[in-house]
């Protein structure tokens, strides 16, 4: 007994000198912006942390309870002599120390890549120089520690994502597929049987615009269906594989973030939620607005955001007039002059995806029948929305009555789309793979070989996505997204918030390459700020800014997104219609840019002369459609008419 108490004794000073809090802090400071430390506690006992720089001078102080772990956000370092920072808690100090950059160093990785993919139109090489830059600098200026940091952490972290795990897999799935399909003639014969109806370039593009609308529950699944499935008639009738991509491009994100039948809806919904909620607290002092804000919901803000929506509208209108007019302007003109000459891609191109090699030849006496083509894609279609009906009612139903709004709305908020994208693409595998075997089309092994070409054929689209995302984590890791979100004050005019936050998330989601980062660091951030600048849910203006805002969000993202060589809805683009990725941004970009231009216009008329009325609103926008018809009558010039001056 006596020597148990002794081991005790000696014991005892041990186990109350174990660590019991971690503490964890940024890649990099940004001189003058505020960021965040980590601190977890993993002791019984409630602790509070302490963060001093290095001269001593409390910056913030953060009361923990037990296993509790949070973020204590606020800390601006202006000087390299605070730091190492120091985070003190009941086990003692913390050091945190990383570079001290200056804040528009956070911009040069991805402005180094797209100006160089953009220049050169070598994306991969430019993508793997950005993320090198960025590591570069994370590293300290350390070029050796870079090289290995790049691979080690970037590109392993983009990969380790489980949600761009399943992109990567549903894209691998339907490339096998669309591999298939095309080995056994199923494209081919949906050529065939298309053909008497879309006999002309304007058909053929009208009916990609129709494909585009219809898929509306998911821009992946959107952009990878109708691209691969349009492609081959496209082809026949001479549209340029960049006017297929702009039309996939800009008839996927728009959709599924305005339809609220979508993956997009359920997340910003959530967004929307989270923001509320931060806006309901800091309105604290006006008990009657924040019973408001608290109350409110989020999906009937959504809805209610949708005539602000400009951009979206715009974009999906102007690939209509495009369509129908046949008019064309800038460096897509040229390319459609060029496919109708019989080149349907720039020589020397890089496609990021190719089928027109061995696994796209179709063998002599292969019976065509479009059912082989169609019956893969619809069984994509239907597993991926019966998935997100049977994924969003897994839920807990309420405990009264539901009606079928509320019911729609749950759906959409517990539905998991990664999971329904992953079933959707391995049934249409295994669907084309069994309708090429059971009809002795191909033989088992010929239809799995020609799966395994279909994924291989989309190989350099998955090495400019992974190097894409690695992007992503560089800018994370610099926080490029919180130094542009800088550009924000409290101090704005309230009528000037929407614009300036559309222009504020156009370049966030153009220097990341990501529309949902973008929303999840807006969309929270500006409910609160609109708040504090006098907007609220009591109508009239200050509603409509409200609304505006969000909208604006969720616009400027999809406008970056769309201007951006890093993103990934745009590289799938390229991907799914086999164009070169550059040469999908280069001719996309004057018809974005067009879009955003009146969208600016119509959100400074409307918030500085009516009242931001959502009827103004709604108005302003029919005007907008109107002016870009105008604008593409104007500038615009048929590609089968003589060019000026030959």
């Amino acid at each position: 007994m006596r020597t148990l108490i002794v081991l005790f004794a000696l014991l005892a000073p041990s186990a109350a000198m174990a660590q019991t809090v971690a503490v964890s802090g940024p890649s990099v400071f940004l001189t003058g912006i505020g960021t965040a430390v980590t601190v977890e506690n993993q002791g019984v006992d409630t602790v509070t942390a302490v963060v001093r720089d290095a001269d001593g001078v409390e910056l913030a102080r953060q009361t923990l309870a037990p296993l509790d772990s949070v973020d204590i956000g606020g800390i601006v370092v202006r000087s390299a002599t605070q730091l190492p920072l120091s985070v003190r808690a009941a086990d003692g100090a913390h050091d945190v120390d990383a570079p001290l950059l200056p804040g528009w160093f956070s911009l040069l990785p991805p402005l180094l890549a797209i100006a160089l993919a953009l220049v050169f139109r070598e994306v991969i090489l430019s993508l793997f120089l950005g993320v090198v830059l960025g590591a570069f600098f994370v590293a300290g200026f350390n070029p050796v520690g870079a090289l290995f940091m790049t691979i080690d952490r970037f590109v392993r972290d983009a990969l380790a994502d489980a949600d761009r795990a399943s992109i990567v897999i549903f894209s691998l799935l339907l490339g096998g597929m669309v591999g298939v399909m095309s080995r056994m003639g199923g494209t081919r014969a949906i050529v065939d049987a298309v053909t008497p109806l879309a006999t002309t370039q304007r058909r053929a593009q009208v009916a990609t615009w129709l494909a585009g609308l219809a898929i509306f529950f998911d821009d992946y699944a959107n952009t990878l269906i109708v691209g691969n499935t349009m492609r081959p008639l496209t082809d026949r009738l001479k549209v340029s594989r960049e006017k297929l991509a702009y039309i996939v491009d800009s008839t996927a994100a728009p959709v599924a973030a305005i339809v609220f039948v979508s993956t997009w809806v359920g997340y910003e919904i959530v967004l929307i939620s989270e923001g509320l909620q931060a806006a309901a607290s800091q309105a604290a002092a006006d008990p009657a607005a924040a019973a408001a804000l608290a109350s409110a919901s989020p999906f009937s803000i959504f809805l209610q955001s949708i005539p602000y929506m400009f951009y979206q509208v715009l974009a999906i209108a102007t690939v209509a007039i495009v369509a129908v007019t046949q008019r064309d302007f800038g460096p897509m003109l040229r390319a459609e002059r060029r496919a109708l000459a019989g080149d349907l891609y720039r020589p020397g191109a890089q496609l990021a995806a190719d089928l027109e090699g061995e696994i796209g030849v179709v063998p002599d006496g292969t019976p065509l029948r479009w059912w082989n083509g169609v019956l893969p894609v619809v069984a994509v279609i239907a597993t991926v929305l019966g998935g997100l009906v049977w994924t969003g009612l897994q839920g807990e139903p309420p405990a009264g009555p539901e009606s079928f709004v509320d019911l729609v709305r749950r759906v959409v908020n517990d539905a998991d789309p990664f999971a329904t994208l992953l079933w959707g693409s391995l049934v249409g595998a295994l669907t084309a793979v069994a309708l090429a075997a059971s009809q002795r089309i191909l033989p088992l092994t010929g239809a799995i070989a020609a799966l395994v070409g279909g994924m291989k054929s989309i190989m350099v689209a998955m090495i400019i996505l992974v190097l894409a995302w690695s992007l992503g984590e560089v800018t994370g890791a610099l926080q490029t997204a919180s130094f542009l979100a800088s550009v924000l004050s409290e101090r704005l005019p309230l009528e000037l918030l929407p614009p300036i936050v559309f222009i504020v998330s156009a370049l966030i989601a153009f220097a990341t390459g990501t529309s949902w980062t973008t929303m999840a660091i807006l969309i929270p951030l500006i409910i609160p700020l609109a708040v504090a600048l006098g907007a609220g849910m009591e109508g009239g203006m200050a509603q409509g800014v409200l609304l505006g805002g969000i909208a604006s969000v969720l616009a400027g993202s999809i406008f970056g997104d769309h201007c951006s060589p890093i993103s990934d809805t745009t590289v799938l683009s390229s991907m799914a219609s086999g164009c070169d990725h550059v040469d999908h941004v280069r001719t996309q970009l004057p018809y974005a840019v067009m879009g955003a231009g009146f969208a600016l216009a119509i959100m400074l008329v409307l918030n500085l002369a009516l009242g931001s009325s959502p009827w103004a609103a709604l108005t302003l926008m029919a005007l907008g459609v109107v002016g870009v018809y105008l604008v593409v009558r104007t500038i615009g010039r048929r590609s089968d008419a003589p060019a000026e001056g030959g």
